[in-house]
């Protein structure tokens, strides 16, 4: 058995980590970490897992962490994981780290979008941590930068545009609207429920959300060329869930040609399920699992592909891929531990 650790376990994706994980028959949580709730059992910090997971939270110092698992999880906020990994890696240690601390690959650009990085040397070895695209070097990795949850479900979706060109880029225009839980746990007058309930919101307006860089990097590896997006996050009152709406100008294919190469290139995919023509996504659909399911329009009046994807952002978007990469990372089966369902309604 694998001992895992979840560092940072009394947010929303450490909660759904744990979930996971008390099911996954080739691990054993060994530790949770928690300032905010040492000495309190996860159980009763998350009622949820009762009879599901024993742990009790702690704090330990650094040095003690490498001790208690052979692979871990660092939910935590950016800046503090990039002082976390380093210890553990050179404890001999892998890493699935759920921060944007690793994903972008140009330190000036992340200095720019977040802060000055501690340690960058890290990030050229990270393995960006999106399977569908980077299954081979998340294999062989020590350390994966797991994605954002607007990057998953915007990247999957326009992949394979992208690759066979069938789209101008320059044309891109992306709105995704989140549930609460992507704001995270911590208390703040946004998420209240009075602010957010029978409403709707945009925010981050003008090009200014952190997921912007990363969403481009990845997009422009795509392209194999440089691309720059518009783009538009909104809040829904939902407590989980990611419905992203894409739109560009396509040449060269029809709908029923762009239909048949998405159902191609996620044919052996087990997490992205192509939707049947006329039929499109939903986030209730996708509601507790590890599934991102994309569905795609063609609007001739326009000559614009319509391109929606959704995932539940704790799942897909967080939680689920990481366990996702950890399968990968030791060698398990990709889906171990991942193929429950989607619950509904």
């Amino acid at each position: 058995m694998l001992r895992v650790g979840i560092i940072g376990a009394s947010g929303y994706t450490g909660v759904e980590l744990a979930r996971i994980l008390s099911t996954h028959p080739e691990v054993e949580l060994t530790i949770a970490t928690s300032r905010q709730y040492a000495g309190k059992p996860l159980s009763e910090v998350f009622p949820s897992l009762r009879k599901r997971v024993d742990l009790v939270c702690e704090n330990p110092a650094a040095d003690e962490l490498a001790e208690r698992a052979d692979f871990f999880f660092t939910a935590v906020p950016h800046k503090t994981a990039m002082d976390i990994v380093p210890p553990l890696l050179a404890a001999g240690k892998k890493v699935v780290d759920l921060s944007a601390d690793f994903r972008i690959r140009d330190v000036a650009v992340y200095e720019q979008w977040y802060q000055a990085h501690s340690s960058a040397k890290l990030i050229d070895e990270a393995a960006y941590g999106l399977p569908e695209l980077y299954r081979d070097q998340v294999k062989d990795a020590r350390l994966v930068a797991n994605p954002g949850c607007y990057p998953t479900s915007i990247t999957l979706g326009l992949a394979p545009l992208l690759r066979e060109k069938l789209i101008d880029p320059s044309t891109l225009v992306i709105d995704s609207k989140s549930g609460t839980s992507g704001a995270g746990r911590g208390a703040s007058v946004g998420s209240l429920f009075c602010e957010v309930a029978d409403g709707f919101r945009a925010y981050k307006v003008g090009g200014t959300h952190r997921h912007i860089p990363e969403i481009e990097q990845e997009l422009s590896a795509l392209s194999n060329a440089p691309v720059t997006i518009s783009f538009t996050p909104h809040l829904l009152p939902i407590s989980r869930g990611i419905l992203s709406s894409m739109y560009a100008a396509v040449s060269g294919a029809d709908e029923q040609q762009i239909q048949q190469l998405y159902e191609k290139t996620y044919a052996d995919e087990p997490f992205v399920r192509v939707c049947p023509p006329g039929s499109f996504p939903a986030t209730q659909y996708v509601r507790g699992s590890n599934c991102c399911d994309i569905g795609i329009k063609l609007d001739p009046r326009t000559g614009r592909i319509i391109v929606l994807s959704a995932i539940d952002n704790i799942g897909k978007g967080a939680a689920g891929q990481a366990v996702q990469n950890m399968n990968l990372m030791n060698g398990f089966a990709e889906t171990c531990g991942l193929l429950g369902t989607p619950f509904f309604p």
